[in-house]
């Protein structure tokens, strides 16, 4: 029976069911080509699961078929052992000389094949920061300067596409352009708001709806500051991405909705009610962490049902820092937030974390907390208020020991968001 003294197990156990199901293994059978190819088979691939989508690949690809080759990119860590695909390691969020290394090689290995050559290009969260190779006369310090300004103003991962796209050699549907006239298809695991698959890691090999009136509208939003590099070539022809690509299909493997509707069953076949908010939830961590402490209250002063209710949710908030940029990722500062609004409410438990294993760029996949975590800080000296204020959400939950860390789960569907209330 779920108490006061399991709640936080069972939140752990949820979270953990919805990484299994959000794995790429098991998950890709069904995207096989039904006839053998013809040519040669060429597999590429960047983000937090490729190195698993790769493994599982070359696991389930039919022994009478034309061998694999290729090279994959994911981050430091998350590598696992393949056979015949390379898997490089590069740095996430923010770019690095071996990111700029694997992009280039993403393109080599598609370079040179003809129209019965096909390319496989396995895609999940994290590749947008793993392949970064800039144009010509922009510079990487340019582009990490650019993804710090992206990721410090609370920029939505749609925008920050939008940006990214048009300033690389492989995004934005270039890596397609770069294996015509082989045919390239697209294997996502999505993390992006509505499973836009012009987005998922930048769209590298589709089409691009995005243009550079977009990028001039993201930029007065936003407030950047682009260097003169940046500024000088979107006012030219060649940054505009490509709008048709005929060598090109793409397929969503899978989905947060997939994820978060088995974890919903998984908490209904265990007699919870559940309230699904949906996977599309974006918005200020804090702001949304408000919304959420208000559903959870008045749920708890107005149920009848005797069970347990389980309020559920995933999609991508943002966090704007400001002068005061201390440790911590949007999942931790929801949930610190979420603390203050509930103020010690009684029988509300809840747990928040990045599906990837890593919250921002600490080492926790998020954190939980429970009624008493006000007190226990403030047992420690420490003002739930002002650690929210200097955007120190992970010193908070490493002080109450509620910080969530769990090894790298090869897989990306976003924010996983769990309220219950007993």
């Amino acid at each position: 029976m779920l108490n006061r003294t399991n709640a936080i197990s069972f939140l752990q156990q949820l979270f953990h069911y919805t990484i299994q199901e959000a794995s790429p293994i098991n998950k890709m059978n069904a995207w096989l080509p039904a006839q053998k190819p013809h040519g040669r088979v060429i597999v590429v691939g960047a983000g937090k699961a490729a190195a698993a989508m790769a493994a599982e690949w070359e696991k389930i690809w039919p022994q009478d078929y034309p061998p694999l080759s290729g090279v994959v990119v994911t981050r430091y860590g998350h590598s696992v052992p393949t056979k015949q695909i390379q898997v490089l390691e590069a740095s996430h969020p923010l770019p690095d000389s071996a990111g700029q290394a694997a992009a280039q090689a993403l393109l080599n290995a598609v370079s040179g094949l003809n129209a019965d050559d096909q390319v496989y290009y396995l895609v999940s969260g994290g590749a947008s920061a793993l392949i970064t190779l800039p144009v010509t006369g922009v510079t990487l310090a340019d582009k990490q300067n650019i993804n710090r300004q992206l990721l410090s103003h609370g920029v939505p991962i749609e925008a920050m596409n939008t940006l990214r796209k048009h300033l690389s050699r492989i995004k934005g549907g270039r890596l397609a352009e770069a294996a015509a006239p082989a045919h390239i298809t697209t294997l996502a695991i999505s993390d992006v708001v509505g499973d836009d698959i012009s987005t998922i890691g930048s769209g590298a090999a589709v089409a691009d709806p995005t243009t550079l009136t977009d990028i001039e509208s993201i930029v007065n939003q936003y407030q950047l500051n682009l260097p003169a590099s940046v500024a000088t070539y979107l006012h030219t022809a060649a940054a505009e991405t490509p709008k048709k690509l005929p060598n090109s299909s793409a397929h969503i493997i899978i989905t947060p909705h997939q994820a978060f509707s088995a974890a919903q069953n998984w908490a209904q076949n265990q007699n919870i009610d559940v309230l699904y908010l949906g996977d599309r939830i974006s918005g200020e961590a804090r702001e949304v962490a408000q919304v959420m402490a208000g559903i959870a209250l008045f749920q708890r002063h107005q149920r009848q049902t005797g069970k347990p209710l389980l309020i559920l949710s995933g999609g991508e908030t943002t966090v704007t820092l400001n002068q005061q940029q201390g440790r911590g990722g949007r999942n931790s500062e929801f949930l610190l937030a979420l603390a203050i609004a509930l103020n010690g409410a009684d029988n509300i438990y809840a747990l928040a974390a990045d599906t990837d294993g890593i919250d921002g760029s600490e080492d926790n996949a998020g954190a939980w907390l429970t009624p008493d975590s006000l007190l226990k800080a403030q047992q420690n000296n420490l003002c739930a208020a002002t650690m929210l204020q200097q955007h120190r959400a992970y010193d908070f939950f490493a002080t109450t020991e509620q910080l969530l860390l769990t090894t790298p789960t090869r897989t990306n569907v976003n924010d996983f968001r769990a309220i219950l209330v007993l």
